[in-house]
């Protein structure tokens, strides 16, 4: 299975730069500091799974020249990782139809709640998203993708993060469970929550997410949901062989099978 992997955004809540903030990171001319809310577009046998809208997404789409959403992969229903639910209407609009979203079955109905005006049949005019709630608990096939949910910790909140082929997509994780652990053994490429250098109840800190990057052992570490806090030479200094700091518009890529 060929797989590539575009980091949409790596930012935190509060994007980079921070409104406000003169720091040596939001300051910086560099694109790798400038970084949009945390999404990622996976395409696997040339099915393209998007993970998340957050509130940046028209603006990473137009960037990517992205015009293809096969299906949405959601890890929790905090706003910088929904809240740009509306702009799936353009790619449905594209489409003619509707885009499936797969999450835990509170990610749905946290969905049908919240934005149930998007659950309807089209309309002549296509002005609203058209999409279809699946709730998922384990493993499930998609247009012949295998998609296995992971669980894990976002300070006390239980949510998903997702896993296909050898590529796993770890964001605002603060611990992984016992029984995850078997669902991550093989994964040749990780994407993994890190927020800033000291801790924090929901994120892994720096620190955290190197331990964690060795347990989990994949060859490939990239980095990725980080604040403002954090500048990329600066961090990218203190990663060790087979971790990489992640930046908006990386792509990696993926061949085995």
């Amino acid at each position: 299975m060929d797989i590539e992997l575009t980091i949409l955004g790596c930012g935190s809540s509060s994007g980079t730069p921070a409104i406000g903030c003169d720091c040596p990171t939001c300051a910086s001319p560099d694109p790798k500091n400038r970084r949009t809310r945390a999404s990622a577009l996976l395409r696997a046998n040339g099915v393209n799974f998007l993970i998340d809208t957050g509130p940046d997404l028209r603006q990473q789409a137009l960037r990517e020249n992205l015009r293809q959403v096969d299906a949405v992969l959601y890890t929790h229903p905090h706003a910088d990782h929904l809240n740009g639910i509306d702009d799936l209407r353009a790619f449905c609009y594209l489409k003619r139809g509707a885009i499936p979203l797969f999450g835990s079955p509170f990610m749905m109905g946290n969905i049908r709640e919240r934005f149930g005006y998007a659950l309807h049949a089209a309309g002549a005019q296509w002005d609203k998203p058209v999409l279809e709630t699946h709730a998922v608990e384990g493993p499930f096939s998609f247009s012949g993708v295998t998609v296995t949910p992971i669980p894990v910790m976002h300070g006390p909140w239980p949510i998903l993060g997702w896993r296909i082929g050898d590529v796993a997509y770890l964001t605002d994780v603060s611990a992984i469970p016992d029984a995850s652990w078997p669902l991550l053994a093989g994964v040749r490429l990780l994407l993994l929550d890190c927020l800033r250098r000291t801790p924090y109840p929901s994120h892994l800190s720096v620190t955290q997410a190197l331990a964690l990057a060795a347990q989990l052992g994949a060859a490939h570490t990239v980095l990725i949901h980080m604040t403002h806090e954090l500048e990329y030479h600066s961090l990218s200094a203190d990663c060790p062989a087979g971790v990489e700091v992640g930046y908006d518009g990386m792509r990696l890529q993926l061949s085995y099978g």
